[in-house]
């Protein structure tokens, strides 16, 4: 298998910092990226037939990619939660649900693509704003990945941890390998690293960095993490 690269991007329901909805910007942003899969976050899709409304359909099309849906929230005007987009064929898909009590709720695409012939797993998210929300959504996570079916899984996530060292993270350290910290929130200045992106095993991923770029910094509050894998490394 040839090496591949995958976006993480919190797209902000295409809002970007300067207070202005710009679909068709995310989409160059995801084009220019070169990234054959791309987890979303904060995906609002409005089926009121205003094409930049329907924002995965909109994306789905802008870079020509399958978008495989993820709501966590149905909304009176639409759904809105996480996207995967890919360019690869997909075998199987499941929706997790990871709400928590009354917070908002969350879930998880967790998925199936063929590459060159290989499964490969990838699982997109987007975590919850509290602690114990987030050790409990984790939890979730952990048992999801406990049934192992591909040889390669990657995770990525807006993960809303805000400490270097917090517990939900040690965990899932502790299941995929500990992953770079790189600041992409908030986009004009990142100081926090809210956007994560694992690769299990740890020594398939070569590279991983944001896309710092002045359409990045103008098109959502997140910057977008990129990960280059190469599926021939081997643990």
């Amino acid at each position: 298998m040839q090496r591949f690269s995958v976006l993480s991007y919190n797209i902000h329901e295409c809002v970007g910092s300067d207070r202005c909805r710009n679909p068709a910007r995310i989409g160059q942003v995801i084009n220019a990226s070169g990234a054959q899969i791309i987890g979303l976050q904060e995906v609002h899709s409005d089926p009121c037939g205003i094409e930049e409304l329907h924002q995965m359909n909109y994306l789905a099309a802008a870079t020509g990619f399958n978008a495989i849906p993820g709501p966590a929230v149905e909304r009176s005007n639409g759904h809105y939660g996480n996207v995967l987009l890919t360019s690869y064929k997909v075998h199987d898909v499941r929706n997790l649900n990871l709400s928590y009590r009354r917070c908002e709720p969350r879930g998880a695409i967790d998925a199936d693509l063929e590459i060159d012939g290989e499964i490969v797993r990838v699982i997109v998210t987007h975590l919850g704003l509290l602690p114990i929300e987030r050790r409990f959504q984790v939890r979730k996570l952990l048992h999801a990945l406990a049934e192992e079916r591909s040889r390669i899984v990657i995770l990525m996530s807006d993960f809303n941890e805000w400490l270097p060292t917090g517990r939900s993270l040690r965990w899932i350290h502790s299941r995929l390998g500990k992953t770079a910290l790189v600041r992409t929130f908030p986009s004009a200045f990142p100081i926090f690293a809210l956007d994560r992106i694992w690769v299990s095993p740890p020594a398939a991923l070569s590279s991983i960095s944001c896309l710092r770029t002045p359409v990045t910094r103008a098109a959502s509050d997140h910057l977008p993490l990129k990960a280059v894998i190469e599926p021939s490394a081997r643990t």
